[in-house]
């Protein structure tokens, strides 16, 4: 959930609590969006301009950051995110903080020398490249002022490691040109000046990547040949170096809390579920693995995180268009991942879900526990 779908609306709570869940992940930081609010009493949407982080801006943790998160101009005061928890608290449901890390266009545009740059030269704002110690230092930060002023039960890692080509900007018209996934995966190799540094021979590195975008390769590999292992090598560590140094603060600050971090086991993957190709090297208490996709992609997937990691697995559903609102056909789907080894469902999402979509939600959730048991 957003704050804003519990701030001020006096019914959320139980609307939310009425599903049957066992925990809320609420925005804590939360990049742009534009985002439904199909119940509240006074709104039927809310217009998130620019990434913000919704507990206070301290000065005092913030004073000589480089990178400093903005305050979200479209809530009231400067703790949305400790008034909704609170709120939900009281109904006796745990709040996890909901914690967007690497994807940030304001940032990006205000500090585009720490933005993710393809092989073309081309910048990605919203993409803020770890290999950058800037980078690292906001994201500790951020971590640390959830931990100090949210009192979360949990924390859920989104964007822990690099982002690229997909999960881009507003009025999206790249998808047009037909790019497969292998280009996109090509376009999204960063080749900002702390990459740059990173790579041997970064202008032959260069050239490789454009060719296999223009001459549509079928693989990474086929694209980059004997260089691709230490590519692949450079992406994993960073998402891997993030990860182990943002769940180490964690653990040593606030060792009850639960960890949730979104991962996949694609070496090339990046977006909001980061890489933990090669061993995850971190004390996680979940990996949640995003199943929007449907069955017949989100299995394999399933498998391939489980292989490389003995970590307890979450599948991250969808429940809204083009999932039908129907609580069996979820029901369904959420049945073939609990037999694939999933233990846990993150739903999305209960702030922009209709009233049929709740129903099916409760429904599909009552008849989840009821085969489980």
């Amino acid at each position: 959930m957003y704050p804003w779908d519990v701030v001020g609306d006096p019914a959320a709570v139980d609307r939310i609590a009425s599903l049957g869940v066992d925990a809320v992940a609420l925005a804590a930081s939360y990049h742009t969006v534009r985002a439904a609010t199909p119940f509240h009493p006074s709104r039927r949407m809310v217009d998130a301009r620019h990434a913000a982080f919704y507990l206070p801006v301290r000065e005092e943790a913030w004073r000589g950051k480089r990178l400093v998160p903005a305050t979200p101009s479209w809530m009231e005061g400067d703790d949305s995110y400790g008034s909704a928890a609170e709120a939900l608290r009281a109904a006796g449901l745990p709040v996890y903080a909901w914690t967007v890390l690497t994807h940030s266009s304001r940032l990006g545009d205000a500090h585009p020398d720490v933005a993710v740059r393809n092989a073309f030269g081309d910048l990605y704002p919203y993409a803020l490249c770890p290999a950058n110690d800037d980078v690292v230092e906001y994201a500790r930060t951020l971590v640390s002022e959830v931990l100090e002023l949210g009192r979360p039960d949990g924390i859920v890692l989104e964007a822990c490691g690099p982002l690229g080509f997909f999960h881009g900007g507003h009025h999206e018209k790249t998808d047009g040109a037909d790019w497969s996934a292998v280009q996109q995966k090509l376009l999204s190799l960063c080749f900002c000046g702390a990459c740059v540094r990173r790579y041997d021979d970064p202008e032959g590195l260069r050239a490789l990547v454009r060719a296999g975008v223009d001459n549509a390769v079928t693989t990474v590999e086929e694209a980059l040949g004997e260089r691709a292992a230490s590519v692949r090598d450079v992406r994993t560590g960073l998402s891997r170096a993030l990860r182990r140094d943002l769940v180490g603060l964690i653990r040593s600050t606030s060792p009850g809390t639960r960890i949730a971090a979104h991962a996949t086991a694609d070496p090339w993957g990046t977006g909001p579920f980061a890489t933990v190709a090669g061993g995850v090297d971190a004390d996680v208490d979940v990996l949640t693995l995003t199943c929007w996709p449907g069955v017949d992609a989100s299995l394999p997937a399933i498998r391939a995180l489980r292989a490389e990691a003995d970590v307890r697995t979450a599948a991250y559903v969808l429940a809204l268009p083009p999932k039908p609102a129907d609580g069996d056909e979820l029901l369904k789907e959420w049945l073939a991942y609990a037999e694939a080894g999933v233990q846990e469902f993150h739903l999305y999402h209960a702030g922009l879900a209709s009233a049929a979509r709740l129903d099916a939600l409760r429904h599909a959730i009552t008849g989840l526990n009821h085969s489980l048991r």
